[in-house]
């Protein structure tokens, strides 16, 4: 089973991030872009594993309150078959110790992670290739700056379900000790 953990997204962020997606795919030359049932932001990709219930108790050990994040901007990672463009969040120290601190949980129950640092984004489409002269920068500025409030984070497993890549959640943990817990 292929894990990750992320933090799920509220509808009005969907919405805005869908809405942006839009847009964008009107200055593109190719690209596949992110179904709305698969926004997210991951906090760790774990990979291929069958330890669904140490994966659970690692994150049930995560001690954070519940904080806000809100939209900022657009960015992409350049790819040599097209880039990968994401929406950004403002800068959030609250959200960089939950991902350093799901992170370390996770190690220490014996999972392997990518050793890199923290980069909060949210996926908007794969393989993308914009325009000749269309201003990714000036376009960012135009992502409205849609705040949430995150209170819990998500294990998913990640399948292709009828050749469409899904994302389902198979446990979660309210922040702050919340009772709202789910194993």
């Amino acid at each position: 089973m292929r894990l990750f953990v992320a933090i799920l997204l509220s509808q009005e962020m969907t919405d805005a991030l869908c809405q942006t997606m839009q847009t964008l795919r009107q200055h593109t030359v190719a690209g596949r872009f992110s179904r709305r049932e698969n926004l997210h932001l991951t906090l760790a990709f774990i990979g291929e594993t069958n330890r669904v219930a140490q994966a659970k108790q690692a994150l049930s050990s995560v001690q954070a309150d519940p904080f806000s994040m809100q939209l900022d901007g657009v960015g992409r990672f350049r790819r040599d078959s097209g880039d990968i463009v994401w929406a950004g969040l403002r800068k959030n120290k609250s959200l960089e110790q939950l991902a350093q601190q799901v992170q370390q949980q996770l190690r220490q129950a014996g999972f392997v992670l990518q050793d890199r640092s923290f980069a909060a984004h949210l996926t908007l489409g794969r393989e993308v290739v914009l325009e000749d002269g269309f201003d990714l920068r000036s376009f960012g500025k135009t992502v409205p700056a849609v705040s949430m409030q995150v209170n819990r984070i998500s294990l998913m497993k990640s399948e292709r379900i009828q050749g469409k890549l899904t994302y389902t959640e198979i446990g979660f943990v309210g922040l702050n000790n919340d009772t709202d817990r789910k194993s």
